[in-house]
């Protein structure tokens, strides 16, 4: 054995959601994101030092209109993301929640693809006990004897928003359980260094440990690094978040935001002593899309998906007579609108009721145009949801409309999003706005009494009689906190995709009337 110093670098990516270009697909304009840009940082790094680890923690094969057109629309050939990650040479990918959006076929097309292992271990067959995927752990051996373990595990918050019959043949362990399983075996494997790569954020604050979140499950970060031994270095996701060089309980913690604009770089200088590896420094930065241009290789190996994504994209499909475009997000939150009114129209369309709840889920959505295509609809609802139709209570109603109105705070005369809403990351999704109910939200008052007036057809809600109601199934899996919904009786299941809905709603009419009933709005008095 050459007893030496090592240098071992790490490259971090998450929440890469499908975004291989770096343009917004709603204008086909610039943005510094992509992994065709990180391609260029991590053959650089690669070139600096051949000792590199590249890991993804997960949520990468859904979120961007060209891996919808992929996994919706023209499957042919390999998954353009596992291509990408198979030509830059990734070492390990951890299962992220999304990851099962589209199924399970979806999914396992993509793992046989994949030159890489898959990693969680937490993820467990009920067939037979053991992790479902390739496995849970690698270790990688340098040419000095040096062994580098990486342990993948995935938020166990899965079952509680993705539909049941998608991952009806899974378990999810709590994630301090099976850490504490397989880090001893990871050890006993020969590791000199034991990197955990979590698809899954912090729970509370990296400094000062306080709670940010209500302590569900979903985000365990923290609680790892108190509650299980023999970590080196813990990386995360899920969050959407740029956290590096943090320390909690000493583990290096690192998370490298989201969409392809960064990736987080975990640089360790190790010297062998006493029979021993021992870490004799650590630096941990993140680097940055923007300042890199695009990989011309990646470009040209994803070019097909791409020039077919557009044409579809560019696909008419109707008109609006009126207008349908969003100006001001927070505005739109604030009063009923054309755009939301539209599209809870749609689902109740479909959902064949007469109450329905939607978001605008992004500050960046554009609206729909006077001439509507597929670019505007799927750059509006950007998920892959389906709907659901549950029998919900007139005080489930109260309560979930409750929950909204805590979205909101009033300071020097201004409306603005809560830090509940706003941090660790936006979750604008998780505000809903109701169409067939007329309501009024009092930001004024307490944050659980604001709905100060709920009317169903002209009479006071009743709390205790029953209404079917529409809406996606990750709200009707009690997702952003809706527990009120959560395993209400359903109505009905209409598995297609949304965005599909509405545009086949477009062109049945081809023209479409900008409406609004102001059966809504949000005051401070």
């Amino acid at each position: 054995m050459n007893i030496d110093n090592s240098n071992i670098t790490i490259l971090h990516t998450s929440d890469i959601h499908g975004n291989l270009l770096p343009i917004y697909y709603g204008t086909n304009e610039h943005r510094d994101i992509g992994l065709c840009k990180l391609s260029t940082i991590i053959k650089k790094e690669k070139e600096q030092n051949p000792n590199t680890l590249l890991i993804d923690c997960g949520d990468a094969l859904q979120g961007s209109p060209l891996i919808y057109y992929y996994a919706r629309i023209n499957s042919q050939g390999i998954n353009p993301v596992i291509k990408l990650f198979n030509h830059l040479g990734y070492d390990s990918f951890t299962v992220g929640n999304h990851e099962f959006n589209y199924g399970m076929d979806y999914l396992l097309q993509a793992k046989n693809q994949s030159k890489f292992p898959w990693i969680t271990s937490n993820i467990i067959s009920k067939s037979n006990g053991q992790p479902y995927f390739d496995k849970p752990y690698i270790i990688r051996e340098y040419s000095n004897g040096l062994k580098v373990g990486v342990l993948g595990c995935t938020t166990k918050y899965i079952p509680n928003w993705e539909q049941p019959h998608i991952i009806k043949d899974l378990d999810f362990e709590d994630v301090i359980d099976s850490l504490n399983y397989w880090v001893p075996k990871v050890k006993a494997d020969g590791a000199d260094i034991v990197i955990v790569a979590y698809h899954g954020g912090f729970e509370r604050d990296v400094e000062t440990g306080i709670p940010t979140e209500n302590l569900t499950g979903e985000n365990q970060g923290y609680e790892i690094c108190e509650k299980v031994k023999d970590i080196d270095v813990l990386l995360t996701g899920h969050q959407h978040r740029t956290i590096f060089n943090r320390y909690i309980n000493n583990v290096l913690v690192c998370q490298s935001g989201f969409d392809g604009a960064s990736i987080g770089k975990v640089s360790l200088s190790l010297g062998f002593k006493d029979s021993k590896w021992h870490i004799i420094s650590v630096s941990n930065e993140m680097l940055y899309s923007k300042d890199y241009d695009e990989d011309v290789d990646c470009l040209e190996l994803v070019k097909e998906y791409e020039i077919n994504t557009q044409a579809w994209l560019d696909t008419p499909i109707g008109k609006i007579n009126g207008d349908m475009t969003v100006s001001d997000p927070l505005k739109i939150r604030l009063q009923d609108n054309s755009l939301m009114e539209f599209i809870n129209k749609v689902q109740m369309y479909f959902g064949e009721t007469d109450i329905s709840l939607t978001s605008l889920f992004d500050n960046r959505s554009p609206g729909l145009k006077t001439n509507v295509t597929m670019r505007d609809v799927v750059s509006n609802y950007i998920y892959p949801n389906t709907l659901k139709v549950l029998k919900l209570k007139g005080l489930d109603i109260k309560l979930a409309l409750e929950r909204s109105a805590s979205y909101f705070e009033y300071i020097d005369g201004e409306y603005t999003v809560s830090k509940e809403f706003a941090n660790p990351k936006p979750q604008h999704y998780n505000y809903d706005m109701w169409e067939g109910i007329n309501y009024i939200i009092n930001v004024s008052k307490p944050i659980g009494d604001r709905v100060i007036s709920l009317k169903y057809k002209n009479t006071d809600l009743d709390m205790n009689k029953e209404y079917n109601v529409v809406m996606n199934n990750y709200r009707a899996s009690g997702g952003g906190d809706y527990l009120m919904f959560k395993d209400k009786p359903l109505v009905k299941d209409i598995p297609t995709d949304v965005s599909e809905l509405i545009a086949n709603y477009i062109l049945e009419r081809k023209v479409i009337d900008a409406t609004v009933n102001n059966n809504w709005k949000v005051i401070h008095d």
